[in-house]
This record gives C-alpha cells, structure tokens and sequence, in this order.
C-alpha cells in the first residue's frame, strides 16, 4: 500500500511521522525548506506532561536535558505576590513501589495568601510544564527519523496539487525535486497558510492579531530563579506604550524568555523599544540598576485565533496551524497540533494496516475540533474580562485574584483555557456497558501513568506501551508486583481475562497494574492506543470488554471481502 503523504516539515508533521512509522506504516514528508531550522530561542514551546511524554517516547531524547521544568510559578500586580505555586520535582514522583505522593494544590479563595497551600493525600502530584526552544524539538524528531527507515523526507518540494479518488491521494510538488507523489493518505501540517487547506477550498474564519507581544531572550540572573512569572501592571514606569503584563519563563543555560504585552494596533516594534523595555524591566524585578544581561534573539509574536470548517476531505486531512490557530492568554497552539499528530496516528495506521473505517476516520476531527472548539471559545469569552478592565468584576469575586486565575489557568493547562484534552463526548465512546465503573479518570480522558507488569513479565512504565497500534487492557490486581509473573499468570481471573483480550476485535495488550486512582481491585481498563481511557469494567466482563473495544474502533469490524471492496 501507498505510504501517508505529509505536507511540512514542522514539529507536527514530523511527530505524524515518527508515530506512524512506530506503527509500521509508511510516510513521506514534503518539506519546501532546505531541510533544517535557523536556531531561534525566542521561538519556544510548553508543553504539559503527557506531551512531554509523547515526544520522548517518539524521538528518545530526555526532554528535561535540553528543556526546562519550571521549579514552579509566580504571579504578581503590581509590587504584591498574589500567587506562588512550588512544582514538585518530578523525579520523585512515581517511583517504582513508592506510594503515591501528596500533592500541592493552591489553596481555597478564602484562604490567606500567607497559607497558600493545601495537601491532598493520595492524589498524583501536578507534574512542573516543560520549556523548550522550538528547534531544539524540531531537531530532536528531524534526528530520530534520521533513523526511521519507513519516513522519507523531500526537502526543496512545494505542494502545488493534489487529486484524490476512492483508491489514493496524488499531489505534485515543484522545484529541484519537483516530482508527482502517490499516497494512501494525505495531512496538512504546512502551518497557517496551508497549501493543503486552500487547495481544499477549506475556510478558515477566525480573528486576527487577538494578541501581540514583544519577545527577548537574554541570558540573566533573576531573584526567582527557575520559576515562571507573570507580573500584572507593574510599578515601573514605561518607554512608549504601556507594558500591562510581562511573563518571563526560564529556559536551559540561564536563559529567559521575556514576552512584554503590546496594546492594541499596529506599533512598529523597533529594536530600541525592546533593549528599553529589557533594561527598565530588569531594573524593576532586581530592585535597583540594570543587571549584567546578554540578549540572544528577539521578535515580536502575533497571536490569531482561526478554526478550519473541515479538518478531513476524503483522504484529506488538516493538522496544527493548517487546522487551528491559538494561543492567547498562554495556551499552547503547538501543543494542540501535537496532540492532533497523536490523535490521527493511530487511526491512519489501523485503516492503513486493515482498510478504511470511515467512523474511525471521521472521529479525529470531531475528537479534537470539539477540543479546540471550547479553548477558542473560552479564550474569546475571558480575552474582554481581562483586558476591558473592571467588567470582570461581574464574573469572578475578587477582581484581582480572577485575573491571576484565569490567567494561570491558561499557562499552567488548567481550566477551560488549558485543560487536559478529554473526549467525553467521542463517537467512539461505548454505549451502556451494563459493567462500567468509575475511577478517576474520566472516559476518554488520558490515563495516569502507573508501573505495570508487561507480557514478559517486566515493569514498565503504562505511557511506555502506547502509540504502538494495539488497545491495552490493564488488570487492577494489588499485591502482584511483589511476586514474580510466573506465580499469578495462571492464577484467578487471569486465563479468563487473556482469553478475552486474545478474542478482541483488534491485538490488544493485556498489563498488570498494582494500583491505579480511583480503582479497586480486579478493575480492567479498556485503554485506546493513543492513552485515552476507553471504560473500566468492574471484573472479567468479556462482552461488554468486547463491545467497548469495537466502539473504540469506530463500530463491527467489517469482513476482509467487504474492506477490500471498500477500499477501491
């Protein structure tokens, strides 16, 4: 079969490609630059930690070697810290056998702002965001399918056509390499002014210039070291237009990435105005002179928020920016895309491997349009509650505290503006399973990552067994982690329960966990290849484990004949 054409060569096409590849499928990249990106530390991303996951798993580069995780974070107005929040350090979150850490949470409004925290047993710790340049990623995944023998990349090839029917899809490309390609599929990951899109005759509505910042990333020493701050209004007084908010997050090496609020319209942003703003700011947050500093990169970020119609035609589909564009109030445009990546893999794959399953197919856009959907909205509807002044006061008591809310909201991925994206109301979600129960995680929510027991009987990590193609049962059975594998596999509710995942309708893996939030024992979770949680069953229920599996794959699996006839 034809492989998977992706048109860009940014981070998501290649994250598309590294995860198609890890499920046996085939994909050329279409790149139109000459192969690699201009280094630019005041170009970076954030990611949460499942993300962070995913792109370690995908390119085995330890992200935290060539990032950052934020010791924790600091809001400020004026001359007061409102809020603080201390990350725990993440390498003494989950240890193999450790029992589950307490977790810091910001405590309620009501509290003091000297007893700014409260303790939650039993819960898993919030887990610090991870910064990075974004061609320090790039790189990272360019290098990974380097040695990928299923991804091509062309460099020097420019989209100018595509032809699609029942059996393929065929674009053209100009340039040195121009040349015709034949795929099975095709995505767009070639940014906001998708090719892929136009050629589509796809709209793409939205508002542009929501937000403009002046950006500036500088070598210095600051009083908080490794903490991200955001300062509303600060006390100092500003060169030319008004400075309202200022975030500065840490980066490797003792960078910083300083991004300095614009007001609304159309300023040239010159030079002088940055190195101004840098050394007033400075002054300002070290309480005296300006400190010793080395400015590294500059730029001015402008944020747009569009949505496309469609995200799939036919064989067509749209990812990243050439899908939607976000970012206002700290939320994580690129972050989004990654997740796309993540969320179509799997899909393309199981219809590469097995034939088309249309419901499979069309989930994707209406699983993560619906997520980026509500982020757009949520960020339209608080945009003129924090930037129109005191309105606000009308929604949230505590004007002050609101602002800092909402706004850590959106930089931390809480909240409406940044939550965990969860696909509560997929069409691949099961219908009525008579069995299921609840645990922590939500259905279609992604999953804790817990040890668990592996086939072969070794502890592994649950995110280290997805994005491999297979949906994974996992068995709540306390105790089993101090036995070896051999003792138990052939003991209780086990040969029933590998029976069961042995007559799935797609290959599953059955795993073993000792504990999981919210799970009592002899709990099975049904979870999708790319770490959503499908159900959980309270015990060996086989036909309502079967019928969740086949919703989870986009209804009854088709007979070979009929797929075949299907895909002509």
């Amino acid at each position: 079969m034809d492989p998977v054409i992706i048109v860009g060569a940014g981070p998501v096409g290649l994250t598309l490609a590294l995860a198609l590849a890890r499920q046996e499928v085939p994909s050329v990249v279409l790149d139109e630059g000459p192969g690699k990106d201009e280094p630019r530390l005041a170009r970076t991303l954030v990611l949460r930690e499942d993300t962070a996951a995913l792109m370690e798993r995908l390119t085995g580069v330890p992200l935290d070697e060539v990032g950052t995780r934020w010791a924790g974070w600091r809001s400020m107005r004026r001359k007061q810290v409102v809020r603080e929040i201390t990350f725990e350090d993440p390498g003494d979150a989950g240890a193999a056998g450790a029992a589950e850490p307490d977790r810091l949470r910001p405590a309620d409004p009501g509290r003091k702002l000297g007893s700014d925290y409260a303790v939650t047993t039993g819960a898993a710790p919030e887990q610090p965001p991870l910064h990075l340049a974004q061609h320090v990623l790039t790189d990272a995944l360019r290098a990974a399918i380097d040695h990928e023998p299923l991804t091509k990349i062309a460099v020097d090839s420019r989209l100018d056509t595509i032809e699609q029917e029942s059996s393929g899809v065929t674009a053209h490309t100009r340039g040195p390499n121009g040349t015709w390609w034949r795929g099975s599929y095709l995505v767009g990951c070639d940014g906001p002014r998708s090719t892929v899109r136009k050629l589509q005759d796809i709209r793409f509505p939205g508002r542009t210039a929501v937000e403009r910042y002046a950006v500036a990333a500088l070598r210095t020493e600051l009083p908080w070291p490794g903490r991200a701050l955001l300062h509303r209004t600060p006390p100092w007084r500003t060169s030319g237009p008004s400075a309202g908010e200022i975030t500065a997050r840490p980066l490797p090496a003792g960078v910083w990435r300083v991004d300095w609020l614009l007001p609304p319209g159309k300023d040239l942003v010159t030079p002088e105005l940055v190195v101004t703003r840098i050394r007033e700011t400075l002054a300002g947050w070290t309480g005296g002179s300006t400190p010793p500093y080395e400015l590294l990169d500059t730029g001015v970020h402008t944020v747009h928020h569009r949505l496309a119609r469609r995200w799939r035609v036919g064989r067509v589909f749209l990812a990243g920016d050439a899908a939607h564009l976000l970012g206002a109030l700290g939320t994580q445009g690129l972050e989004e895309g990654l997740k796309d990546a993540d969320n179509l893999a799997w899909k393309l794959a199981l219809s590469w491997h097995h034939g088309p399953r249309e419901a499979l197919l069309n989930s994707y856009q209406a699983e993560r349009r619906a997520i980026v959907a509500a982020r757009l909205r949520a960020a339209d509807q608080v945009l003129p509650l924090l930037r129109g002044g005191g309105a606000l006061r009308a929604y949230v008591p505590g004007t002050g505290r609101g602002h800092e809310s909402l706004l850590t909201d959106g930089h931390l991925g809480r909240g409406p503006l940044g939550e965990t994206s969860t696909y509560a109301d997929s069409p691949l979600a099961p219908r009525s399973i008579e069995a299921e129960v609840p645990v922590e995680t939500l259905p279609g929510a992604p999953v804790t990552d817990v040890r668990v027991t592996a086939e072969d009987g070794s502890f592994v990590r649950l995110r280290d067994r997805l994005g491999r193609g297979a949906l994974l049962v996992v068995l709540i059975a306390p105790g089993t982690g101090v036995w070896e594998r051999k003792h138990w596999v052939t003991a209780g509710i086990m040969p029933r329960l590998a029976a069961a995942v042995t007559a799935l309708p797609h290959p599953a893996e059955l795993l073993v966990a000792e504990r999981y939030p919210g799970a009592s024992a002899h709990t099975v979770l049904l979870i999708r290849p790319d770490g959503h949680l499908v159900t959980a069953l309270n015990g060996v229920r086989p036909a309502d484990l079967y019928a969740a599996a086949e919703a989870a794959l986009g209804g009854p699996v088709k007979a070979p004949a009929e797929a075949t006839a299907g895909s002509r």
